[in-house]
């Protein structure tokens, strides 16, 4: 998983409200048995005018030029803003899968479902929670000032804004910590290979037959 400690990235506004899974990736794209690949049908029903595949050319699609993502200013943004409820339906890990390989790096939001907020944590993407009215000056920064970017400090826990004013985050010591050092559960179980290889050696020493069980 990809480390997060410091970031600064274009903001780009999803000035909806309840944004749910199944929007964020359409469930006929969960067919791929892989975990890449998903980037290009992030919002792909309000991104495109026709109907998306799995398996189709995103340069054969018709954009739709009223979405924010293929708005010329948001190209290249890594810092999504977003309404109340972000992340609500289907717990599909999908999801951030998808947010991540688009290219962002952190949502910002008054307000997640659970289970999407805890999947970002688990796949190298930083949701953060602020005040709503917080977030609705940020709706505003962005809406007046062209290429408005972010700078998201999450040793320190602060936002910072072009200005230099800081806005201060909150984010668990356990998260925190897998975030600045790219830990997900397998990199976490990984830490200790040593003490595993170390007792499944000391175990088949001491049950030899479970070796010829292993090995078919």
């Amino acid at each position: 998983m990809q480390k997060f400690t410091l970031h600064k990235g274009l903001v780009a506004p999803m000035d909806r409200e309840n944004v749910d899974t199944d929007a964020i990736i359409p469930k006929q794209f969960l067919k791929s048995i892989r975990k890449t690949g998903f980037g290009p049908n992030l919002f792909d029903e309000w991104r495109y005018l026709d109907k998306g595949e799995p398996g189709q050319d995103p340069a054969s699609r018709k954009p739709n030029p009223d979405f924010v993502l293929n708005q010329p200013r948001y190209a290249g943004a890594s810092v999504l803003l977003a309404r109340k409820n972000f992340g609500c339906g289907s717990s599909r890990e999908h999801a951030p899968w998808a947010i991540d390989q688009y290219g962002f790096r952190s949502v910002i939001a008054p307000s997640f479902a659970d289970i999407f907020f805890n999947n970002c944590f688990k796949n190298g993407l930083l949701p953060i929670v602020l005040p709503e009215a917080t977030v609705a000056r940020l709706f505003d920064e962005v809406a007046a000032f062209p290429g408005y970017e972010l700078t998201i400090d999450l040793e320190r826990q602060v936002i910072v804004e072009p200005n230099g004013q800081e806005i201060p985050f909150d984010v668990q010591p356990f998260r925190k910590y897998c975030l600045l050092n790219g830990l997900d559960d397998i990199g976490l179980t990984l830490r200790h290979k040593d003490k595993i290889a170390q007792y499944e050696a000391q175990r088949l020493a001491t049950k030899p037959w479970l070796a010829h069980t292993l090995n078919g």
